[in-house]
């Protein structure tokens, strides 16, 4: 099972870096358009570039926010269901969350391919790159929710989101 746990910690820092790495791109571009239009005139590109990095960033951060339970957890009724009832629907909720994530991946694929054909107005980039957002997203969103599926079945957690003390 350290194998598994090492894999888990490696996909996690990842997304936690796509993350850090998105704000950051997010922080600078806000910034030199503030300073711009202090200066008398922003860059145009800065608002696209806002754009796209919050795009990663809600991509990068949607699985992480399943894993910590951060992204939509509604367990009052759940949890106050006797025995093991409320694990069942946690896995339950998993298994669905990973089915309709994978379902929609060749969809969002598709949709990333469009963009090959398309250009953004400022930046002059490919809108694949911003289309892969959504393929992103779902991916992640996937591979978290079948973590989950497979923690919970091997044992190794009860399937309740992980919880960190708030500071």
């Amino acid at each position: 099972m350290k194998r598994a746990e090492r894999y888990i910690r490696w996909v996690v820092l990842l997304a936690r870096l796509g993350v850090g790495l998105s704000f950051l791109v997010l922080i600078a571009a806000v910034l030199i358009q503030v300073v711009g239009r202090l200066a008398g005139s922003s860059p145009v590109w800065t608002e696209e570039l806002t754009r796209y990095a919050l795009l990663y960033l809600v991509a990068f951060g949607a699985g992480l926010s399943f894993r910590t339970g951060d992204l939509v957890n509604v367990d009052v009724i759940c949890e106050s269901l006797p025995g093991r009832l409320p694990w069942l629907l946690r896995l339950v909720a998993a298994v669905v969350t990973a089915g309709l994530a994978l379902y929609l991946l060749p969809a969002a694929w598709k949709y990333v391919s469009i963009g090959r054909m398309q250009t953004s107005p400022a930046l002059e980039i490919k809108m694949t790159y911003a289309h892969f957002t959504v393929f992103l997203l779902l991916a992640l969103l996937a591979v978290f929710a079948v973590l989950r599926i497979l923690g919970m079945l091997s044992g190794t957690e009860d399937g309740t989101p992980e919880r960190r003390e708030e500071t």
